[in-house]
């Protein structure tokens, strides 16, 4: 893509979802690369994040999922339900890991407790202990995917895969969202993840690129998406520290890798399901183009991948330099942010008071048309008792 190229059509509503981060998978801690026990992921600690994120006005929170120590991604969110009042829970599926049908009633039961405040991050990485090339885990997720939208959408699940053979019918598992049911939240980079996401998918997730290469990831997006007579929402997948100077900022970066023990960073890094991915890869790369303080480009600092798989780059700066950083990349076309920092619970305080109270925020499957304006007319709600 070329330098100049210029900025994604913008959808025609105003506002994005500010979301955070929920680590469910030992991913918290007051120094990179360093355990503190303190911040396991225990019941304790990642469900005080999520309620304070919610008493912020985060709209969503991502709870990933991996085959770690930590807590599973769909019985942490079924006790987060009943906890918060307003956000959203992202939770992440590793298609594949429940018999379809059965997902698509897990889902269902917790969107009918939410009333609709379920997303969904489809997840295609290898099963815990499985190996399968690239290409097969795609095509499980897309008959995993299809069968979702079949009993969502139809009267009956009617699907003859390679994967899965089902003839049922949907009754048991329709959501409380309508309009193809809760959103779902995509992120990949092979030519079969992309694929995948712009014929089914409501949202492409990106980790932190130079804004040249997010812009090629989402015009790439757009036109794939395009063929199959869809719109793609985009999101980004970053961390973020913000102090009330930009020299706080910076020293905190520094702060966060000054106990940094290089082996352990990378075991923390390669115990990762996805850490052999061609997103991680793109990661690495990221970080190696970086100055000699991990920076890249300006307020976009690699110097958490050094110690973490996945995204590993954060916006650092004062409020008006993240802030900025942020307009930027609303004004290429993004319009979902999942934010994170470390501790994750210090990092959203600081966050919610110097930036966003200067930001509109909305909640995606509400301007998106997916939630009832009444009770929906689904066994679990208003439709007859069959």
């Amino acid at each position: 893509m070329e330098k100049g190229e210029t900025n994604i059509e913008q959808p025609d509503f105003d506002g994005v979802e500010v979301s955070w981060f929920a680590p469910l998978c030992d991913g918290d801690d007051d120094f990179l690369g360093h355990r503190n026990p303190d911040f396991k992921s225990s019941w304790e600690n990642t469900s005080e994040i999520v309620q304070t994120a919610d008493k912020l006005g985060f709209r969503n929170v991502l709870c990933p999922s991996s085959y770690q120590v930590g807590q599973d991604t769909l019985t942490f969110a079924s006790a987060m339900a009943p906890l918060t009042k307003q956000i959203n829970l992202l939770a992440a599926i590793r298609c594949g890991e429940i018999h379809p049908p059965m997902l698509a009633r897990a889902l269902a039961t917790l969107d009918h407790i939410l009333k609709g405040r379920l997303t969904v991050n489809i997840i295609s990485s290898d099963l815990p202990g499985t190996i399968l090339p690239s290409s097969e885990r795609y095509a499980r997720s897309r008959e995993v995917i299809e069968i979702l939208k079949q009993a969502w959408t139809q009267d009956e699940i009617d699907f003859q895969g390679e994967f899965y053979q089902l003839k049922l019918s949907s009754d048991p598992v329709k959501p409380y969202q309508q309009n193809g049911g809760p959103l779902l939240y995509f992120g990949g980079y092979s030519p079969d993840g992309v694929a995948l996401c712009a014929e089914f998918c409501d949202v492409y997730l990106m980790w932190p690129e130079t804004e040249n290469k997010l812009k090629g990831l989402m015009h790439n997006m757009t036109q794939q998406a395009a063929g199959y007579g869809r719109t793609v929402q985009f999101g980004l997948r970053i961390h973020v520290i913000v102090r009330e100077t930009e020299e706080e900022a910076k020293a905190y970066a520094k702060y966060l890798i000054s106990n940094l023990d290089v082996e352990q960073g990378n075991e923390i890094r390669n115990r990762a399901q996805d850490a052999k991915s061609l997103g991680v890869s793109r990661q690495s790369e990221l970080r190696n183009d970086a100055d000699e303080d991990y920076y890249v480009e300006p307020n976009l600092w690699t110097g958490i991948g050094l110690a973490r798989s996945g995204c590993g780059a954060a916006i650092v700066g004062n409020p008006d330099q993240v802030y900025e950083k942020i307009q930027g990349y609303i004004q290429m076309g993004i319009r979902a942010f999942i934010f994170s920092g470390y501790p994750h619970l210090e990092e959203a305080e600081y966050f919610s008071k110097l930036v966003m109270p200067r930001l509109k925020t909305v909640s995606l499957p509400e301007v998106l048309g997916r939630i009832p304006t009444q009770s929906p007319k689904t066994p679990l709600e208003k439709g007859p008792r069959k």
